[in-house]
């Protein structure tokens, strides 16, 4: 899934209690991305990386750095996902429930990314071959039921949101 689409669910699911907590869980549902293909990206626009070569789809994953399938494995994994989650737990003595956000991430991936390119690796670092061959997110059949129901829910929200603040 896209990483704004991912922002956005984590928002709707875990962050209507307030505002402060809708903001955690966006930015937690975008995070696994932007920490791993993020830091690349940010590498590139400060020219201390090159892009690799998108212009035939895909490019090969050889020419992605070894660091961003090293991030990406560490942040799309459940089992390090549910290691931080309950550290977090332990150490404030309650569920950080914002965090769950990362483990949604790491849920919608899963059925949303091919085999092609960057599947879900959600068993690292136990079982690093298994991986589901879902449909790619940006395929029309993901993409646009998302963004049509990412609309419908968000308006349900504020218009329910009017609603309590003027009743």
């Amino acid at each position: 899934m896209d990483i704004i689409s991912h922002g956005l669910w984590a928002g709707a699911v875990l962050g209507r209690r307030s505002r402060k907590e809708f903001w955690w869980s966006f930015a937690l549902g975008m995070a696994p991305d932007l920490l791993s293909f993020g830091v690349f990206t940010g590498m590139m626009i400060l020219g201390l990386a090159s892009s690799p070569d998108w212009s035939s789809g895909h490019p090969s994953e050889a020419f992605i750095p070894s660091y961003v399938h090293l991030l990406y494995n560490i942040t799309h994994s459940l089992v390090v996902f549910a290691l931080a989650f309950f550290a977090v737990w332990l150490i404030r003595r309650k569920p950080f429930l914002p965090l769950l956000a990362w483990g949604l991430h790491i849920g919608i991936d899963i059925p949303t990314h091919s085999t092609e390119f960057f599947p879900t690796p959600f068993l690292w670092p136990f079982f690093d071959n298994i991986r589901v061959d879902g449909i790619s997110w940006g395929h029309p059949v993901i993409f646009i039921p998302n963004v049509i129901l990412l609309i419908v829910v968000y308006l349900w929200f504020f218009r329910a949101k009017n609603k309590t603040s003027r009743g």
